[in-house]
């Protein structure tokens, strides 16, 4: 239950999504947090996770995400979306994401591959793999 003070007025709502739609697009900052079931409570000024700063239905989209373990293929069919919109919707949410930085190399058996099939010379590879 998170209780809510406006106006000299107290509200409670009962979960993350009441708050998120009632919040919008506008950041939060939580003063207060408690352990369930025990009488410590911490208090400062903390900011959210960065999920808990997606909108409701970006945390629904990353949550199926993850159930579907990844799989595009899934995605489309749960949402009745396109690949193209599923891949659209998840750079949209990535870019929000920005506490994460992710260098990608490409694999060695790759660029292996790449110098057999005769698409990348031996300098090529031996400069891809020195990356």
């Amino acid at each position: 239950m998170i209780m809510l003070i406006m106006n000299g007025y107290d509200k409670r709502i009962s979960d993350w999504k009441s708050l998120t739609a009632l919040t919008g697009q506008r950041e939060i900052v939580i003063e207060r947090v408690r352990l369930a079931g025990e009488d410590i409570a911490i208090e400062g000024q903390f900011e959210p996770p960065p999920l808990a700063k997606l909108s409701a239905e970006d945390q629904v989209f990353v949550a199926a995400f993850i159930r579907c373990h990844g799989s595009i293929k899934q995605m489309e069919q749960y949402f009745g979306i396109s690949y193209p919109t599923v891949k659209n919707r998840l750079n949209k949410i990535g870019s929000q994401l920005d506490f994460v930085e992710i260098e990608t190399s490409q694999p060695v058996s790759d660029i292996l591959d790449q110098l057999e099939r005769g698409q990348i010379t031996a300098a090529q590879a031996e400069e891809s793999l020195r990356k």
